[in-house]
């Protein structure tokens, strides 16, 4: 039996401009409005883990190589992005069971939450800058009164979880601005090819993941001088690396299948 794994609905289209997407009830985060808001840390399917591919970004491919392999994909207007496989299944994620996440590393855009960055115009030393601003999302499950991690200390500071969550945002946004040139050093090297990923878990189950794309090891080390100059100088040539080392973690995952499927008997 062969199963076609794909994306979770919409997220081709969304992944490139999902930093920038805001929900119907967000707000622009103070201390004053959101002194009392909480945040329920713990993973679970409510919150929007179980998921089998989420988008990522250059920023974080160091942490992520270590756990999970790392693809590419095309949006709905040809751009390239990164995607992260974890799961075979729809709304299968192997990395979560129950309210426990089975890996080092959470990937940044499961990691912000509720949260998304904007932009404000602010007065810097008699300059009108945009300004990353942090909103939230009011409407989202894990934002409560009740339980989970403060937001602001009691005098107004910002409590240890929003300062995580800054960081995380900042990983998202540095990410999304050298996705795209990135993209096109891979593109300008030769080294993006399609990858046609087809999993066997015994005699009888494999899995096509379809549509997916990584970097030809064997062009990528048969550059030289000034193209590979320009991979290093950009940074993009230790990606290219983390991407294709990445990619023993494909077996880690058909284990991880083959492991829920002898408990489920």
């Amino acid at each position: 039996m062969q199963e076609k794994c794909g994306p979770e609905p919409g997220e081709a289209s969304t992944a490139r401009s999902i930093q920038g997407r805001f929900m119907a009830n967000t707000a622009l985060l103070n201390n004053i409005d959101h002194a009392d808001l909480k945040i329920v840390t713990r993973r679970g399917a409510e919150f929007g883990d179980s998921v089998n591919q989420v988008a990522v970004y250059p920023t974080e491919f160091s942490e992520l190589q270590r756990d999970y392999p790392i693809f590419f994909r095309k949006d709905e207007a040809g751009n390239y992005f990164c995607v992260v496989l974890m799961g075979l299944d729809k709304g299968e994620n192997l990395f979560l069971a129950g309210d426990r996440w089975n890996a080092n590393y959470v990937p940044a855009l499961l990691q912000r939450g509720p949260f998304l960055i904007g932009f404000q115009d602010q007065n810097v030393d008699g300059k009108v800058r945009r300004e990353p601003v942090i909103h939230v999302d009011l409407d989202n499950p894990r934002v409560s009164k009740t339980e989970g991690e403060p937001l602001f200390l009691a005098q107004g500071g910002n409590a240890p979880y929003l300062q995580h969550v800054s960081q995380v945002l900042r990983v998202i946004a540095i990410g999304d601005e050298m996705t795209k040139p990135m993209f096109e050093a891979f593109d300008q090297a030769g080294l993006i090819e399609p990858v046609s990923l087809d999993l066997k878990l015994d005699d009888h189950t494999e899995y096509k993941v379809p549509d997916l794309f990584t970097l030809s090891e064997e062009r990528l080390a048969a550059l030289e001088g000034e193209m590979l100059e320009r991979l290093h100088k950009g940074g993009f040539l230790r990606a290219a690396y983390l991407v294709l080392a990445s990619l023993s973690n494909v077996n880690r995952l058909i284990n991880m299948k083959n492991a829920k499927r002898s408990a489920a008997g």
